[in-house]
């Protein structure tokens, strides 16, 4: 599987304009549903249809080891990487109680965790190390390493059924890698991009901010997307990288989860900018810097991408994807099933 890929801008005027006059004609004022209406537009462009159709959504969650987490970056050990990882497979961590309600399909990536899984159902092995590289001394990754979680995702992705990908993650020190991407793709100051991740003190934080000023020094030149991925990793969200790729160039819809997710697409559009026309942005999360992500993953710089939901979450796994399914399911359901004005037999708006 080769590395170039060319997602097609999805404009399609016609196809919008019948969408929204569809939306129009439905028993109810203008506009009323809100963004449960802008969602159906957009799932109808995605997938081509006036009557978009939402098959075997699958979820996806990629989890890998940093080596920077043993500079103190995080709130939590290591070791927790593997632990949450069998806690997925298990069924007990939250993405999978979610994903169990609402009958969605749950595959876990070992991407480079540091540990030895057994083979079982739900889990898939594209190891390709025991975790990067301490990025405070070098590059988390090799750009070898870089392109094969790059082409992991991909293959993944191709790999799995239905129209609808819903992206989560796992890496106990992935928000300082997602915080790096951030502030160097887009030009911000680190300050704005460093959040407390799983929960730092003050102290913590302020180490955190210290060690990843070092880190983004060290890697100056590190300026073109992959060149970004591979200094600051990690193997989880290089696989997510590709994952988001594939998806585009099939045309699913990408649920998108919250701040490390969505520095996958970050990097992701920065190869290839029709991506975000297939996302959907779950949720805004209570990570600091998310928003400020969120601005830059917009369809221009004066429009933020808008997320679906916002009730302070801040856990990962591909939770807040899952939480936001149900809405993606409701705004077909409104273009499918509700009723007319001409249908129902109802008096439309009157004429001014």
């Amino acid at each position: 599987m080769t590395m170039t890929l060319h997602i097609e801008d999805l404009h399609d005027e016609a196809l919008a304009a019948r969408l929204r006059q569809k939306l129009d004609r439905k028993t109810k004022p203008v506009g009323s549903l809100g963004r449960i209406e802008s969602l159906a537009c957009q799932l109808g462009l995605v997938l081509g249809s006036e009557m978009p159709r939402l098959r075997d959504p699958q979820v996806l969650v990629c989890a890998g080891d940093h080596g920077l987490a043993s500079r103190g970056v995080s709130a939590y050990p290591p070791d927790v990487t593997w632990q949450m990882v069998e806690n997925f497979l298990a069924g007990g961590a939250a993405v999978s109680v979610l994903a169990r309600q609402h009958g969605l399909a749950l595959t876990v990536v070992d991407c480079g965790v540091r540990h030895e899984f057994a083979p079982r159902a739900g889990l898939l092995s594209r190891k390709i190390a025991a975790g990067t590289a301490d990025s405070s001394q070098g590059a988390a990754m090799t750009a070898a390493q870089c392109a094969q979680a790059v082409a992991n995702g991909r293959e993944v992705v191709a790999g799995l059924p239905g129209n609808v990908l819903m992206l989560g993650e796992m890496g106990i020190g992935n928000t300082s890698a997602a915080a790096l991407l951030l502030a160097r793709l887009t030009g911000g100051a680190l300050a704005d991009c460093v959040g407390a991740g799983t929960g730092m003190d003050a102290a913590g934080m302020a180490h955190k901010r210290a060690i990843l000023a070092k880190v983004l020094q060290r890697h100056e030149e590190a300026v073109r997307p992959l060149q970004a991925l591979a200094a600051f990793g990690g193997f989880e969200i290089a696989t997510l990288v590709g994952a988001v790729l594939q998806a585009a160039a099939e045309r699913r819809v990408i649920v998108v989860d919250g701040f490390i997710c969505g520095a996958a697409v970050l990097v992701a559009r920065a190869l290839e900018p029709h991506v975000t026309q297939r996302c959907v942005f779950s949720h805004r999360s209570d990570e600091r810097a998310h928003g400020l992500m969120l601005r830059h993953l917009g369809p221009d710089p004066a429009t933020p991408a808008q997320a679906l939901l916002d009730l302070g979450l801040r856990l990962g796994e591909g939770s807040g994807a899952v939480l936001a399914w149900p809405l993606l399911q409701s705004a077909c359901a409104i273009l499918a099933e509700m009723a007319s004005f001409e249908s129902a037999g109802v008096s439309g708006r009157s004429a001014a």
